[in-house]
């Protein structure tokens, strides 16, 4: 028990408050709050907001805090439902109440402190202490009532474990509206007498600043929290070799105090004192806990819920297993259910407030059912392994942990900032927040499909066929969380439904730049999808819009040839809105002069592009693999004829091999004037990047330099050399043709030039997308009759030569 009241108890904008004030400050709350009653707090971290919940229990009446940063309607909601006969409040909260009409409110702010001289008592344990509203994932909230007895049943088991002592310091980095903060980040650290630091603002930076300045010894926080430090810190070592070099090393030796010593850098950035990190709130990541056991630092893992005041388990510092949130806490027990996890002790709640049904569906006999599901070890150890009703069940009656697969994702790339997984048709569909920050960093301007192949191509290559994404979304603001960053996954629904736009509050600009701008765009997608668009200033060209890597292309020589403004594609990619895009534009016009923009006049003026003829090497290289192809696929070669005149190669793709099996297939005079057009990516390492200058490859990147290399190919095509254009744009992942894009048609039509339509037949068979080694299979390649351009549009050669393509293949 604690008995130095000179002790810091509290830290507030460097302030230090005993405990003897602290004491003292919650006499004076006492005194403003009415006796039996329920009293809500509604504000932000502050030593008020304690000074409030101790005084509310002084008083014998109940507190209900609610979120500092809930919309109206949930805190009308949550006043209609407690009914609390006042409210503290921060400044700033107190404006929505005001617009409710509730008036019996505090604001702490406006207080002036003052002595009191009374007694503290001791609340009665079956007392009702608190209604905590859940911020809930797949509903509306539900007031959850915990007595006295729930929340000692908590604080004694922790304190039993011995796992912090009064010397130790954290921060309140989580909003104590919330029982897993409450417990962890106030509750139990001001019972043992140990010290709380505000923060003065809620940042990564901040945090770590705090945590160096008054060296904490314990740091709480949820995944998401751990996971960005994770990513920072691997953000650098994976910049430095030694520092790889040593990470391996560690993970091998797998020593706590080994790595401490290793990675004494990174635990002083966290100021060197920290003992372990608790986590809770959500599931934490294996991998990235083993990362950050390998640098030395322990993740105390628990698991808990609202209902059970929260502790229900926790992984004891001295027998981490990490995957695991523990075993149950003293006086808890535990059982699996129909692999629902189940519970029973004197954490268990006493119900939902003014919800007595949907109270008896989830307590029978004494018993909890958690509706997370999960499994325990020969050793006792808890593992969760989903949550019941976000199971998504498919028509073929697989059933999807979606928390799972999102995970999996997140981990693919860093341009995914969040994302959630749903089902959409009968067949996963996943929504996904970009994070535009890196986006524009790396000066990604086509955005989707670098997500569709970097990211979620990546992860179908490796997942069962019922567990593949079959289409995404990307928007542009935040998932709906739960403020411990869980995915209210009732509210996703609404994101996939087309809905009309929201005319947001930025009055739309009068300037001509703007007006010319939107005028372009509005004809160009009208076209585009033959139907009347809508464009507001705020509109992301193509989130909201919908522009294609080719659009873009199009949008910048329109810039170029009205405005007289050269914009490269990185500047477009930080400047994605229209209204972004049109000031821009107005920085720097040198004209405005409003003129027909097309394909023929973007690659009418072309730079002087080097040709690097290899044709010895390319017709080596033919006679190196024909007889290998023959011998080892039974290469099989049909031709039709080859037109008199530059002309564009268009094959199915299938695998790796394709290019090889053109070039082993083409007669020494078409293949020594034949170039290939290839995704830059697979070309920067030396040797590759050889191969691409010694054999006819010309790279292409779609998110920095597609026009130039439309250009490239049109410079080649003009000087009598041919071009292979895959118009897939990847490999099939499946044996069927993927979506034609149709770059090859604009060459084609702008040039007059035909396009031989080629089939590779049994290439998948042989060496499909995710196989280490092609194995024999009979190999047919088909050049097919030429397709002119005549007076087709872009589209109908596309379609004619996808056509040709898909009937041959069937033959």
């Amino acid at each position: 028990m604690l008995t130095d009241f000179e002790k810091t108890a509290l830290i507030y904008q460097d302030k230090e408050i005993s405990y003897k004030e602290l004491i003292e400050n919650i006499k004076f709350f006492s005194s403003l709050v009415p006796e039996n009653t329920k009293v809500a707090i509604f504000s932000e971290n502050r030593p008020e907001w304690i000074y409030a919940l101790f005084g509310i229990w002084q008083k014998n009446s109940i507190a209900i805090p609610i979120d500092y940063l809930s919309s109206k309607e949930d805190v009308e909601y949550i006043i209609n439902d407690a009914s609390p006969s006042l409210i503290f409040c921060s400044k700033n909260n107190s404006r929505i109440l005001k617009d409710i009409n509730f008036e019996n409110i505090i604001i702490f702010e406006e207080l002036s402190f003052k002595k009191i001289d009374i007694e503290l008592i001791n609340p009665k344990m079956e007392d009702i202490a608190l209604i905590l509203y859940t911020s809930g994932t797949t509903g509306n909230p539900k007031g959850v009532m915990l007595s006295f007895e729930n929340l000692y049943s908590n604080i004694d088991s922790i304190k039993k474990e011995n796992i912090a002592k009064k010397e130790d310091k954290t921060i309140a980095i989580l909003p104590f509206h919330h029982s897993y903060t409450l417990m962890v980040s106030l509750l139990v650290p001001l019972h043992i007498g140990a010290t709380i630091i505000f923060l003065p603002k809620l940042s990564a930076e901040d945090i770590l600043s705090t945590m160096q300045k008054y060296k904490i010894t314990i740091l709480i926080g949820v995944p998401r929290l751990y996971y960005l430090f994770h990513q920072k810190i691997f953000e650098k070592i994976n910049q430095n070799f030694f520092a790889k070099t040593l990470f391996k090393i560690s993970t091998v030796i797998n020593s706590q105090k080994l790595s401490k010593i290793l990675f004494k850098k990174v635990h002083k950035v966290f100021g060197g004192n920290i003992k372990f990190f608790v986590s809770g709130g959500a599931k934490f990541d294996l991998e990235v806990a083993k990362d950050l056991w390998a640098l030395g630092f322990k993740i105390v893992e628990g698991y808990g819920l609202t209902e059970t005041s929260p502790i229900v388990s926790f992984n004891p510092p001295d027998k981490i297993k990490l995957g695991s949130v523990g075993k149950p806490i003293e006086g808890v027990q535990v059982k699996i259910e129909n692999e629902e996890i189940v519970v029973k002790g004197k954490n268990v709640f006493k119900g939902y407030y003014n919800k007595p049904e949907e109270t008896e569906k989830v307590l029978k006999d004494g018993w909890f059912y958690t509706g997370d599901l999960g499994y325990i070890d020969e050793e006792g150890y808890l593992y969760i392994t989903g949550r019941k009703k976000e199971i998504i069940v498919l028509p073929n009656g697989k059933n999807i942990n979606p928390e799972e697969i999102e995970n999996r994702i997140l981990k693919i790339s860093k341009y995914i900032k969040e994302i959630a997984v749903v089902e959409k048709e009968g067949q996963l569909f996943a929504i996904i927040y970009p994070d535009f920050e890196i986006l524009k960093k790396e000066t990604v301007t086509n955005i989707y499909e670098t997500i569709k192949w970097q990211v979620i191509d990546k992860y179908n290559l490796n997942a069962v066929s019922y567990k593949k994404i079959n289409g995404f979304k990307i928007v542009d603001t935040e998932l709906p969380k739960t403020r411990l960053g869980k995915i209210k996954r009732y509210k996703l629904q609404e994101l996939l439904e087309e809905k009309p736009k929201e005319i947001k509050e930025i009055p739309e600009p009068q300037d001509e730049e703007y007006k010319i701008l939107k005028d372009y765009l509005i004809k160009t997608l009208s076209l585009k999808y033959k139907k009347e668009i809508k464009i507001l200033p705020t509109d992301n060209i193509e989130i909201d819009l919908g522009l294609d890597s080719l659009d873009k292309i199009e949008l910048l020589v329109a810039i170029k040839e009205i405005f007289g403004v050269d914009i490269t594609e990185e500047e477009l990619a930080n400047n994605l809105t229209v209204l972004s895009l049109s000031n821009l534009i107005k920085e720097r016009k040198q004209k405005i002069e409003i003129q027909e923009i097309n394909w023929a006049k973007i690659l009418e003026n072309i730079e002087q592009v080097e040709i690097k003829e290899k044709k010895f090497n390319i017709k080596l290289l033919k006679k190196i693999l024909k007889p290998i192809f023959k011998l080892y696929f039974n290469l099989e070669i049909d031709y039709s004829y080859f037109p008199n005149q530059p002309f564009i190669i268009a094959p199915n793709h299938q695998s790796y091999l394709d290019g090889f099996l053109i070039v082993a297939s083409l007669p020494d005079n078409i293949l020594e004037n034949t170039y290939f057009l290839a995704e830059e990516s697979y070309f920067r390492s030396k040797f590759r990047k050889f191969i691409a200058d010694n054999f006819h490859i010309i790279t292409v990147n779609i998110n920095k330099d597609l026009k130039l290399s439309l250009q490239k190919s049109a410079y080649l095509l003009k000087n009598g050399k041919n071009i292979v254009i895959f118009p897939e744009g990847a490999r099939t992942r499946d044996g069927n043709l993927l979506p034609f894009k149709k770059a090859f048609a604009i060459l084609s039509k702008e040039l007059k030039l035909p396009i031989i339509p080629v089939t590779i037949k049994g290439a998948f068979e042989s060496y499909p997308i995710n196989a280490k080694f092609p194995r024999p299979h009979k190999i047919k390649i088909s050049y097919l009759e030429p397709v002119y351009p005549a007076n087709l549009s872009y589209e109908e050669i596309v379609e004619m030569v996808k056509n040709k393509i898909e009937e041959k293949l069937k033959n």
